[in-house]
């Protein structure tokens, strides 16, 4: 008993010692970290008080790049080191910007590819964009979804084919008496061609019009064969209002399940990223969409009254025209406007087309000076100066489809970036602050 009593007691005096020293060197090491943080603290504090030194005297230093190693022969230790270090920036930035643009040109290429889909699909969400608060209020009151997405679906539809049957009624309507005025127009043309400054002959006249008719007849198939591209366009645009109107039934059907779906085809680090931006930029489009809307019925309002008190044909198939046209921010309602001034050219005397013209400049400016910052500001955050120059790049990539859908892609982008932004800023705040609490504990 003896000897095991003072085998233990080695024992415990042998760990006793292992723990004072293991407890001695930890102290040493945190006394170590602790006198290199304040030598850091020390250093930070000597070169802001040199900067700020350097800045009362007029002539703050800021450190340059990295000078190049020498060899003891006075040359760069390597080729790479004897290039400047802006021009090694540029060419970094270069390819990088290259390789950006043979990407967006590639993206560019397939869209161009499957323009029929792709602008079916981006139509499709805007129309879902403008009817899914109403098919998300018919299911808190208690409808069913599917009811809910087919009843909304189908007044969308009837309501597009009531003013498609609108405007068709009216032009045929009007258009014998918009022939006949047409055709009166042109005899006072012709009239003040030959009784006007002008003094053209009758022989001149008729000359003129010989070579119109034989260019026609030179060119007929030109013309025929552009009679079949007219064809094509009709069967291509018709295939395009069926995918738009079957894809818009299924978002507005099944819109959570498709973003699900999407989300899981994303990389897992960038899911939780794009989760949190995919409803901003839900949130973004549907503001635009009404916002939009709003505006291209105060256009076509205020146009069509001014069309009717001038007595211009057709006054309610033009609003509606107009109305379409605005779709295009800032833009469209002048230019498919141009339509009522040359009615209103033909059918009536030149001040009439002249107050027409007016009444267009005269609400073009309202729109962009009160109703797109009012009612569409919040929503796009896009200054005008980007609105029109996405418009014109729309047009030019895509056509008409392109300037409609140019201004929401930028809206959206806008907020997805910024919702990103903002997010990487949180987190980098949250990671500094865990590194400072660590760095905290470890001082203790």
């Amino acid at each position: 008993m003896a000897r095991d009593s003072k085998a233990w007691r080695a024992v415990a005096k042998a760990g006793a010692l292992t723990a004072g020293v293991v407890a001695a060197l930890e102290r040493r090491r945190r006394a170590a970290a602790a006198a290199e943080q304040r030598a850091g603290e020390l250093r930070s504090l000597e070169l802001g008080l040199e900067r700020a030194a350097a800045a009362q005297s007029g002539a703050e230093h800021i450190p340059g790049p990295r000078t190049p190693r020498a060899t003891p022969l006075g040359r760069p230790a390597t080729p790479a080191e004897s290039v400047p270090w802006t021009l090694r920036v540029a060419a970094e930035s270069a390819w990088r910007l290259l390789l950006l643009g043979v990407v967006l040109y590639l993206v560019f290429r397939v869209i161009d590819t499957l323009r029929l889909v792709a602008f079916a699909g981006l139509a499709a969400v805007l129309i879902s964009a403008l009817l899914e608060p109403t098919v998300s209020w018919l299911r808190r009151m208690g409808v069913p979804r599917s009811l809910a997405a087919a009843g909304t679906f189908l007044s969308g539809v009837a309501g597009i084919a009531l003013v498609g049957w609108f405007v068709v009624w009216q032009v045929t309507t009007n258009l014998g008496s918009v022939t006949d005025k047409a055709q009166d127009g042109v005899n006072t043309l012709r009239s003040w061609l030959v009784d006007g400054p002008l003094h053209l002959t009758e022989q001149q006249i008729n000359d003129f019009a010989r070579q119109i008719s034989a260019a026609i007849g030179t060119n007929s198939e030109q013309i025929t064969s552009a009679g079949f591209t007219g064809v094509t366009i009709a069967v291509e645009v018709l295939t395009g209002v069926v995918l738009t109107a079957f894809t818009t039934f299924f978002l507005l059907y099944d819109g959570a399940r498709i973003w699900t779906w999407v989300l899981k085809g994303l990389p897992l680090h960038s899911r939780y990223a794009m989760a949190g931006a995919g409803p901003k930029a839900w949130a973004t489009l549907t503001a635009y969409v009404r916002g939009t809307v709003f505006v291209a019925f105060i256009d076509a309002l205020c146009i069509g009254i001014g069309l009717q008190l001038l007595g211009v044909q057709m006054a309610m198939p033009l609003a509606v025209i107009i109305f379409l046209g605005a779709f295009v921010p800032l833009v469209g309602a002048l230019v498919t406007g141009t339509i009522a001034v040359l009615i209103a050219l033909v059918t009536g005397p030149p001040f009439t087309a002249l107050m027409v013209l007016v009444l267009l400049v005269a609400v073009q400016q309202l729109e962009g000076h009160l109703l797109q910052p009012l009612i569409l500001g919040r929503a796009v955050r896009v200054h005008p100066l980007g609105v029109v120059l996405g418009v014109a790049a729309g047009s030019i990539v895509g056509g008409i489809g392109g300037a409609i859908v140019a201004v929401p892609l930028i809206a959206v982008t806008n907020t997805v970036v910024s919702h990103l932004r903002r997010r990487n800023a949180a987190g980098q705040e949250v990671f500094e602050a865990l590194e400072a609490a660590r760095a905290g504990n470890a001082q203790v």
